[in-house]
């Protein structure tokens, strides 16, 4: 290739990237921008920011912790569900804990699944002023813990231990209890677990127990979402706070709950998901209506 070929080609390619960069680094950028900042467009696009006062306090699309300075709850307000996100609702730390169904055996300071809802469930009951009772759930300890046991024997043809000769409940250290959750398991008696020690040798065994099939502490009360930054809860945790939030504010029941069907959404496109409620919104509801006096 000749010199004035090699300047063609070249000049051809700068003439090229020029031409791409003005439209896909410049134009293409400010036409989404402008369309953006449409009519009905602006505010989702600023990040469907929420006011109070004149003070941007949130945005409707991304849940928030209402606590004191110490990490309590407050009473005054709805409580969101939990979050994963980083130490709650951060964004940049947006993502689930990965743990799933089978995450049920604890590991040293670090609860399984099943024991983190187990040990909400009882904690959102005694929030909500209910008796203990109404925090049981399925394969959940008394006090607190995912009710398993790993059962060690020999196994039969299909893995399962035919014979168990030791059974510990696993979640439940000697150093916390005495008196494992249940008394005996195919008439071997169950031990509270050791400290260190490992059962993996053992077949893991999940004890459904006498809970209700349907809890009274609603499952988005007790499991965070996908993203972690979930700002709706369902329409039967919301229910479960009235009677606190009432309280707190020195209102009647029926007034909360006026405000929470205000503040209610229907199904999105009218058959997916299920009614839920946006705890920013309900919460700065309340505040303006029935401004909290505490004490």
């Amino acid at each position: 290739m000749n010199i004035g070929n090699l300047i063609r080609v070249h000049s051809a390619a700068l003439r090229a990237l020029l031409v791409l960069t003005v439209i896909t680094g410049l134009a293409y950028p400010v036409l989404v921008w402008a369309i953006a900042q449409l009519p009905g467009l602006k505010d989702k696009a600023d990040g469907s920011l929420v006011t109070a006062g004149g003070k941007v306090v949130g945005s409707s699309l991304i849940g928030q912790l209402f606590t004191d300075a110490k990490g309590n709850a407050l009473p005054q307000y709805f409580q969101s569900r939990p979050s994963g996100a980083g130490t709650g609702y951060d964004p940049m730390a947006s993502g689930a804990s990965n743990l799933g169904p089978e995450n049920i055996v604890d590991a040293a300071g670090k609860p399984s699944l099943l024991t983190q809802v187990c040990t909400r469930s009882y904690a959102v009951a005694e929030a909500e002023g209910l008796d203990r009772a109404a925090g049981a759930r399925p394969f959940c300890t008394a006090d607190g813990v995912g009710a398993v046991l790993s059962v060690i024997g020999p196994r039969d043809a299909t893995g399962n231990v035919s014979h168990p000769t030791k059974v510990v409940s696993v979640n439940q250290p000697c150093a916390t209890t005495k008196v494992p959750f249940l008394a005996t398991y195919e008439g071997v008696r169950v031990e509270c677990a050791t400290d260190g020690a490992d059962y993996t040798a053992g077949q893991i065994v999940a004890i459904r127990g006498a809970a209700p099939a349907d809890p009274q502490v609603p499952a988005d009360a007790v499991t965070a979402s996908g993203s972690g930054l979930d700002p709706d809860i369902s329409t039967d945790y919301a229910d479960l706070q009235v009677d606190r939030v009432a309280k707190a504010r020195h209102l009647s029941a029926d007034q909360v709950r006026a405000l929470v069907r205000d503040n209610t959404s229907g199904r999105a496109l009218g058959f997916m998901g299920e009614s839920r409620v946006n705890v920013l919104q309900l919460n700065l509801a309340l505040d303006q209506k029935y401004p909290a006096r505490i004490g």
